[in-house]
């Protein structure tokens, strides 16, 4: 059976590089949510950005379906949507000539990305989102080696109101 499934995710880092976190809301729709979150010592905001879409995507399973994602990393969304078909052609190398940044990180996205349907949905970062507000959320408290209680559970008793179908 296809389901619809929207994820929310985001990254933080405390000092860039610094300890990180990372932070994902998984809904099934229409009646699954699942929050997961990690954390790294060192590394960067994008690196983390990236992890919380790639753990998201791996928490999937390999069925057949449309998946949104919604992250208000605009380097996440533009490198999916439009970059990395560049590089891959140049052989991962940039438009300066230079190796690509993150080159692991976007081979892993690349890889989900060919079994998945996925759109890459970018939204405005600490505007009220109620998914990324409550990514960020997750994701900062990972950054700073505290880990929230994470929700696992029917969506109609998530304390908080996505916008999905």
């Amino acid at each position: 059976m296809h389901q619809d499934i929207y994820i929310f995710t985001d990254g933080a880092c405390k000092g860039n590089p610094g300890p990180g976190g990372w932070g994902a809301i998984i809904v099934r729709c229409p009646d699954f949510v699942k929050e997961i979150g990690g954390h790294i010592p060192n590394t960067t905001n994008n690196q983390m950005e990236m992890l919380a879409a790639i753990s998201a995507l791996k928490d999937l399973n390999t069925e057949a379906r449309k998946v949104r994602v919604f992250t208000d990393s605009n380097y996440l969304v533009q490198g999916m949507k439009s970059w990395i078909h560049g590089w891959k052609r140049k052989n991962w190398v940039n438009t300066q000539k230079k190796p690509v940044a993150n080159k692991e990180l976007w081979l892993e996205l690349d890889q989900l990305s060919t079994t998945l349907t996925i759109e890459w949905h970018h939204v405005r970062g600490h505007s009220g989102h109620p998914g990324n507000e409550r990514a960020d959320s997750i994701a900062s408290s990972f950054a700073l080696n505290t880990p929230p209680t994470l929700y696992k559970g029917p969506k109609s008793e998530y304390p908080i109101q996505l916008s999905t179908p």
